[in-house]
């Protein structure tokens, strides 16, 4: 999936989880750049990322 395919995917998991905490792999190249960066603009949290997995965890706003 794309970077921007999954972010538009990421969106409607976070609406549909508030308050949890998701585990994305994201093997796209700009996703270390992108995820960060979306997660600042739609205020929800990046609480870590594993670059060596490709593993982010995003708890989704309530």
């Amino acid at each position: 999936m794309s970077c921007g395919d999954l972010v538009l995917a990421l969106r409607q998991r976070m609406r549909q989880a508030p308050g949890q905490v998701l585990k994305l792999i994201a093997l796209d190249a700009g996703a270390p750049a992108d995820l960060p960066a979306w997660c600042r603009m739609t205020g929800n949290p990046l609480l870590a990322q594993d670059p060596e997995t490709h593993a982010y965890w995003i708890r989704a706003k309530p």
